[in-house]
């Protein structure tokens, strides 16, 4: 643990970079950091990354409600509904097979990448002055489950949410969804205690790190390009997902070269891919191109 200590921590300011920035990514890349890394069991991993994610969240609030980019009510309405969820999620994770928990994570990662590459076209208008509540509810109870259930799933689910149920624009759904990553993280981290013991000092140096990145993110939001930001990042998910997917196949698989192969093809491929989105980003800004990230 000492050995990879300074490295958790130093890979940790990307966690707050990304929620800070995008409003969500924290978990998805907080979980394999403390499983791989810092080399903790599952459970413990999940469990800590909420711990993480639910402070970074708090603190990255700031820099976005300063600059009027925060819908409370909305937020507070569906982060309600996702901390029942998270807490139900939370309590379930504890009785369930740590392989299948990160294989549920992995899944969720690919999931993830995929709309982020995609993307989503979300529909001009005014926002509407009553919040379809029944559906609000449902999604943020979904949402908080998955959340609880695998440490992951919030912003990048919150934001599309917030924006096409609530009609906010982006760098304020991005703002609000902290409010609900926060709620829904504390919450999911208490249905993990009772089943879970978490490291202390390296949660908190891993939470510290992970803040700092948060306002550094905060300040970055919409001074970057949107689209650059979302598109490499859907293909660094990817890429992280099959890698993570590939530690729950069994040994004999894992070894077998040909597989090893076609990861690092799809590892260069996605590299590209990311690379020629940051060079086709800026002639799409030119043009005015509204279609906003995840």
């Amino acid at each position: 643990m000492n050995a990879t200590l300074p490295l958790t921590v130093g890979l940790a300011v990307l966690i707050g970079v990304s929620l800070g920035l995008l409003g969500g990514g924290g978990s998805i890349l907080a979980v394999p950091l403390l499983v791989y890394v810092a080399d903790l069991p599952a459970r413990e991993a999940i469990a800590t990354s909420l711990l993480v994610v639910g402070v970074t969240s708090l603190v990255g609030v700031l820099p976005h409600a300063r600059a009027h980019r925060v819908r409370w009510r909305t937020g507070l309405v569906f982060g309600l509904a996702g901390m029942a969820g998270a807490y139900v999620g939370g309590r379930l994770a504890g009785h369930l097979p740590p392989t299948l928990l990160l294989t549920g994570f992995a899944v969720m990662m690919l999931a993830t990448a995929t709309a982020m590459i995609r993307g989503r076209r979300v529909a001009a208008g005014t926002a509407p002055s009553e919040l379809p509540l029944a559906r609000v509810l449902a999604d943020g109870a979904v949402v908080g489950l998955v959340t609880g259930l695998v440490g992951a799933g919030g912003g990048f689910l919150v934001v599309p949410a917030l924006a096409l149920l609530g009609g906010l624009p982006v760098p304020v759904a991005i703002g609000t969804s902290l409010v609900v990553i926060a709620m829904k993280s504390f919450a999911g981290l208490a249905g993990h205690l009772g089943t879970v013991d978490i490291h202390w000092p390296l949660a908190l140096a891993v939470t510290a790190a992970a803040v700092l990145g948060s306002l550094l993110g905060g300040r970055l939001t919409g001074r970057v390009p949107a689209e650059v930001l979302r598109r490499s990042f859907g293909w660094f998910v990817l890429v992280m997902g099959g890698f993570v997917l590939l530690g729950q196949l069994p040994v004999g698989v894992r070894s077998d070269p040909a597989l090893w192969t076609g990861l690092a093809g799809l590892a260069a491929g996605a590299a590209l891919a990311a690379l020629t989105c940051a060079r086709r980003a800026p002639a799409a800004v030119a043009r005015g191109s509204t279609r906003p990230a995840d």
